[in-house]
C-alpha cells in the first residue's frame, strides 16, 4: 500500500472519532464529510459540512475534526474547509447511520 493511501485511511479513521453532539453516531457515517484529500508532501484537506448552517456544532465540529487530522502520524498539515453545497440530507448517511437511528 502506498504512504498516501495508508496515511488517507488513517486520517479517515481518525475522522470517525469525531461525533456530532447532537447525534450518536460519527460524522463520517453521517456523511458530513464530502472529501478528504492527501497531497504527496502529506497536506490533508478535509471538505465538510454540518447538518444545518445554524447547527449549534458549527462552531467546534471543524476545529475538532482539524485537530484530530493533524494529530494522525505522518500528517504534515490539516485544513478543513466547511461547504454548504451540496447540501446535507439524511439520504447522505450510510446504511449503518441510518440503522442505529431509525431511519429505515
Amino acid at each position: 500500500m502506498d504512504a498516501r493511501r495508508d496515511l488517507h485511511e488513517r486520517v479517515v479513521e481518525a475522522i470517525k472519532t469525531v461525533y456530532d453532539p447532537e447525534i450518536p453516531v460519527n460524522i463520517w457515517e453521517l456523511g458530513l464529510v464530502y472529501g478528504v484529500e492527501v497531497s504527496s508532501e502529506h497536506d490533508v484537506k478535509v471538505t465538510m459540512t454540518l447538518t444545518a448552517p445554524a447547527c449549534p456544532a458549527a462552531g467546534e465540529l471543524p476545529g475538532e475534526v482539524e485537530q484530530k487530522v493533524a494529530a494522525v502520524p505522518g500528517v504534515k498539515s490539516a485544513k478543513v474547509d466547511v461547504v454548504w453545497e451540496p447540501s446535507w440530507t439524511k439520504d447522505m448517511m450510510s446504511e449503518a447511520a441510518r440503522l442505529q437511528l431509525g431511519f429505515f
